[in-house]
Formats: C-alpha cells, sequence, structure tokens
C-alpha cells in the first residue's frame, strides 16, 4: 500500500479506522491505529454519558470529553488524528468548534450533508475537513456549496456504501442493488471531483463492508487513495468498547446482521439480539428524552433512545443495548492487536495486488 495525501498532510498506510460510536472508537483505539501510519478516528457521539462525572449539562459534558479525548490521543501517538462528527447531533457545532479547538488533523462529517462545516475552521486552523457521502450527487452539492460560500474544497471524500455499519444514507431498496454497491459509486465519485482537479485535489476514501487486504486492492484499481474501516478494529484489544461487546462480534453469523429503522431517521445495520427483539415487540419506548441529543429524533415516536442503547452496549450491557456492525463484521474470530490486523491486511493486499495486475 503506498502513502498518499491529505492536503499536506502525508498518510503513510492509506487506512482509515472508522468513527464508531458511543464509545467504540476513543482515543485508545484511534492512537493505535495512528501509530501504525493510518488516520485513527474519535467518534464524539454521545461523550457526555462517557464523562458523565464531570460538571456541567449534557453538551458541556461532551466539550469536556472530546477534550479529554484528543488529548489522550496526543499524549499515545504522534499520527494522525480524526474526529467524526454526525451531522444530526443537536450539538454538532459545538463539537465541531472544540475538535478545531484542540487542532484535531481532521473532521470526518456524515449523517447528513455538512453544508456549513467550511463556515467552523478559525485562522490558522490545520483541521483538515473530509464529508463522508453515499452518492456522487451529494459530492457535487458539498463541492459546490462549498466552494460558493466558503472558496474551500473537501481535503477528502469519504464514499460510505450500503454495506457499512451503522447509520446508513441508503433505502432499503437500494441495498441490494449493484447500482448503489460501493463498486458502482466510488468510480461515480471519482468522475465527479475530476471537475474540481485544477483547483484542489481531492482524494476518495473508499468504505462500507470492506474488510480484507483482497478488498482493499479491488478498490485501489478502481481509483480510490484509501479505505476506511469499522468493523475490523472492533475486535482488537485496543478497541474502546467492553469485551461483551466485542464477544457479540465474535459469536455473529452472518444471518444475525440486520438492517433496523434508527431513531435518527435512517437505516442502520446492526447485529440482532435480545434488546433488538425487544424493540420489535414495542417494549423498549422511551418515557422521556434528558437529553435532546439528536435533531430528528421525537421520542414520542421513537421506539427506543439511541444513545441510551449504544451507550448500554460500549460498557458490556447488552440485554439494554445492541451493537452496530458492517456486512462482514460475522468473519471476526478472535481478538487481535491494532498492529496485527493492519499487518495482515497490508500482507494480503500485496499478494492480492499482484493477482490483479
Amino acid at each position: 500500500m503506498k502513502s498518499f495525501f491529505i492536503g499536506n498532510t502525508e498518510v503513510k498506510t492509506p487506512v482509515i479506522q472508522g468513527g464508531m460510536g458511543i464509545g467504540i472508537s476513543l482515543s485508545g483505539l484511534a492512537s493505535a491505529v495512528a501509530n501504525e501510519g493510518g488516520i485513527g478516528v474519535i467518534s464524539c457521539a454521545g461523550l457526555g454519558l462517557l464523562y458523565s462525572e464531570e460538571k456541567g449539562d449534557y453538551a458541556q459534558k461532551c466539550i469536556r470529553g472530546l477534550e479529554e479525548e484528543i488529548r489522550k490521543a496526543r499524549q499515545k501517538t504522534n499520527g494522525i488524528i480524526g474526529v467524526n462528527i454526525m451531522g444530526v447531533l443537536s450539538n454538532y457545532a459545538d463539537m465541531v468548534c472544540t475538535a478545531i479547538r484542540e487542532k484535531a488533523d481532521i473532521i470526518f462529517s456524515g449523517a447528513g450533508l455538512p453544508l456549513d462545516l467550511p463556515s467552523y475552521l478559525t485562522q490558522g486552523s490545520s483541521t483538515k475537513l473530509i464529508p463522508i457521502v453515499s452518492s456522487a450527487r451529494a459530492a457535487k452539492i458539498i463541492c459546490d456549496k462549498w466552494q460558493k460560500n466558503y472558496a474551500y474544497l473537501p481535503d477528502a471524500i469519504v464514499v460510505e456504501g450500503p454495506k457499512a455499519g451503522g447509520h446508513l444514507g441508503f433505502k432499503k431498496a437500494q441495498m441490494k442493488d449493484e447500482n448503489y454497491a460501493l463498486e458502482s459509486l466510488v468510480p461515480q465519485v471519482l468522475t465527479t471531483i475530476s471537475a474540481y482537479k485544477d483547483i484542489k485535489n481531492i482524494p476518495v476514501i473508499a468504505a462500507g463492508g470492506i474488510s480484507t487486504g483482497k478488498d482493499i486492492a479491488r478498490f485501489f484499481k478502481l481509483g480510490a487513495s484509501a479505505v476506511q474501516l469499522g468493523s475490523i478494529f472492533v475486535t482488537t484489544w485496543e478497541c474502546d468498547a467492553a469485551q461483551a461487546f466485542k464477544d457479540v462480534y465474535l459469536h455473529a453469523k452472518s444471518t444475525d446482521i440486520i438492517i433496523i429503522e434508527s431513531p435518527v431517521g435512517m437505516p442502520g445495520r446492526a447485529i440482532n439480539g435480545e434488546f433488538l427483539r425487544r424493540v420489535e415487540k414495542g417494549l423498549e419506548k422511551p418515557a422521556c428524552c434528558p437529553l435532546h441529543c439528536i435533531k430528528t429524533c421525537d421520542y414520542t415516536q421513537s421506539p427506543y433512545c439511541i444513545m441510551a442503547a449504544l451507550y448500554n452496549a460500549a460498557i458490556g450491557h447488552m440485554t439494554k443495548g445492541y451493537a452496530f456492525a458492517g456486512s462482514n463484521a460475522y468473519l471476526a474470530e478472535k481478538i487481535r492487536s491494532v498492529k496485527e490486523v493492519i499487518h495482515t491486511l497490508k500482507k494480503d493486499f500485496f499478494s492480492a495486488s499482484h493477482c490483479l495486475a
């Protein structure tokens, strides 16, 4: 795998660890990936729950939590640290401003089009901005809006296909349609951004369902500069989730990975279990909404509180929550180190590259 550049930043290992919340990818996992030359990513979703002992209200605890996680990561690595900030978060602006103030190397933003993201940059800021999209149309809208309103173009673009874990930017009918497969989306986005090549080089990062070196080689051949992987890093020693959460991955079968309707208002891919079966029976209805953490969530219409469910899962209370996961998460067989995961990916990539040459 050869290095690539995001602006003036060289990424020596073209592997981005996907941001996974709540509490799945924090400073521990992010710093471990960064130490292997990739980009480690801290998820800021729900940090106020993880830092519940801090002073202030939920929003203030989220700010403090992100500050702490970025600082902890910096103590563990000199590598590249990014922050994943979902557009549907009610405290989106707080999280973006905090990431920039703490000098995060990159902000990744999806779950909605981050049309005003460049407006938060401060004078002298070095934080790169990378939107996550699920179509060439979305990539064009963002590029045109940013260029017109802020004279700024994305520093890279993550193209996330329908096999990703977590929230998905697709309708259910599109998920098995080859026209929406990542293999189709990557060339489409590359064609779209070629219109801006005289202004800025915008690398494309392929994401969603990628789990082997052979997968990586295939997307590099299509023109991607890097890949983003999430599920493969859950079953690592360095992953910040509880062991019980990781065990769900280790014990999952392919038939356990299902598409759910999230309270966020988007479909999502998760591992089925007791909690989701209770949701299906209407047994997890929230009584109130103490956090107001998601812009699009109306607790009176929601089948459950997603922040509470994901937080419970992250700390190991799997009967009170569930695990988001990519389509190939069931392939996990054992807990490995991040170093071993990336070494295996590189080894398999080189073998596959020779076959595809």
